[in-house]
């Protein structure tokens, strides 16, 4: 299949990139590099060598319907054409997006809205689209199904919401469109090799990472946001998924669902869930580190627990987590100790430095 990739270049379209390439698949990844970095595109060129598949890259922004038409154009140019899309591109930290919303609005939202559009043009009527678990809210009972109430706390999740609406409202005008909704949990992992991995741009919004830095030096120590949940020890539970696994995720739901029209919801998760010291004692059992922590107040948006019940998935994708809680955190060390600034250069790291304590 000819299949484009919108956030192509980030941490879970670079990791799924490579699962579709070993699947034989033709991929174009499209990125504006604002959570990315230009390095993932030579390590995918390394380690696809050999597989079937293979891709081409440009360098573009979602919501700029002229440059993302003119990808579609070239292709039909070409004499060929999408089959599908997978959607990864768009902003993803629950604080940014309290202080920015319009900002999350415009990429997230209006950014879909412009894809769809070209999509409509060029006459694509396949989407696999990165939601979210965040769109379940405050969850009422545990663990969630696809059937669970809804009621997203942060403007994110909200706008991972709002597009699972557009979509729904799609399918019901066009009898052609098969949209896929990935509802995720919380990835972590990274690729073996330790040649690909989460490298978030400045402070660390989620856990693993911000763990991994404090190990490696790169941080003093890490923040525990609550340690007043009604969990076990007081903070946060939630379901880590290896990456690998969520992209096994998205090729199997593509080769399953393309040509099944309709909206076509599923979680992804492992169905356990792993609190913030239960993870951070499981990184210094791998590691050998120490990792310094201190407490903090809780975030708003923050819910005390949120685990997934994945059996649609097993059932209609035949797709389940394969990977523990050990693969999760030795693979990220792996990639950390073999990436202590990440895909960017020492110098590079220091200039970033600079930009983090800035507000500080």
């Amino acid at each position: 299949m000819n299949i484009l990739l919108t956030g192509g270049a980030g941490y879970i379209g670079s990791h799924t990139a490579l699962a579709l390439m070993a699947r034989g698949h033709q991929l174009v990844l499209v990125d504006n590099f604002s959570n990315s970095q230009p390095e993932v595109l030579k390590r995918l060129s390394n380690l696809s060598q050999g597989m079937p598949g293979s891709f081409d890259f440009h360098q573009l922004d979602i919501c700029d319907a002229k440059a993302l038409a003119a990808v579609f154009a070239a292709k039909a140019a070409a004499g060929q054409h999408f089959d599908a899309v997978i959607h990864f591109a768009g902003l993803k930290a629950v604080g940014e997006s309290a202080r920015e919303p319009l900002k999350y609005y415009q990429h997230n939202v209006a950014g879909t809205v412009t894809l769809l559009n070209v999509m409509q043009q060029y006459q694509v009527n396949c989407l696999v689209f990165s939601s979210s678990a965040t769109v379940y809210g405050d969850p009422q009972s545990l663990p969630l199904t696809e059937q669970s109430p809804t009621g997203p706390q942060s403007v994110y999740g909200r706008s991972k919401f709002m597009v699972e609406h557009i979509l729904a409202d799609y399918c019901a005008a066009n009898a052609a469109f098969s949209a896929v909704v990935l509802r995720y949990f919380n990835p972590v992992g990274a690729h073996p090799s330790g040649q690909l991995g989460e490298d978030p741009q400045g402070i660390p919004n989620n856990l693993l990472p911000f763990i991994s830095q404090v190990a490696v030096g790169r941080r003093e120590a890490l923040t525990v946001f609550g340690n007043d949940y009604p969990t076990p020890d007081g903070t946060g539970v939630r379901d880590y998924i290896h990456v690998l696994d969520l992209a096994d995720g998205h090729v199997r739901a593509l080769e399953q669902l393309c040509n099944q029209a309709g909206q076509h919801l599923f979680n992804l998760g492992t169905g356990q869930g792993y609190s913030v010291l239960e993870m951070v004692e499981a990184f210094r059992q791998v590691s050998g580190h120490p990792i310094p922590l201190h407490f903090a107040p809780r975030r708003p948006g923050d819910v005390s627990a949120c685990y997934a019940d994945a059996g649609k998935a097993r059932q209609q994708l035949g797709w389940q987590a394969q990977l523990n809680l050990t693969d999760m955190v030795s693979d990220t060390w792996r990639w950390q100790q073999q990436n202590p600034q990440g895909y960017r250069t020492a110098n590079q790291a220091v200039g970033t430095a600079v930009e983090e304590n800035a507000d500080v």
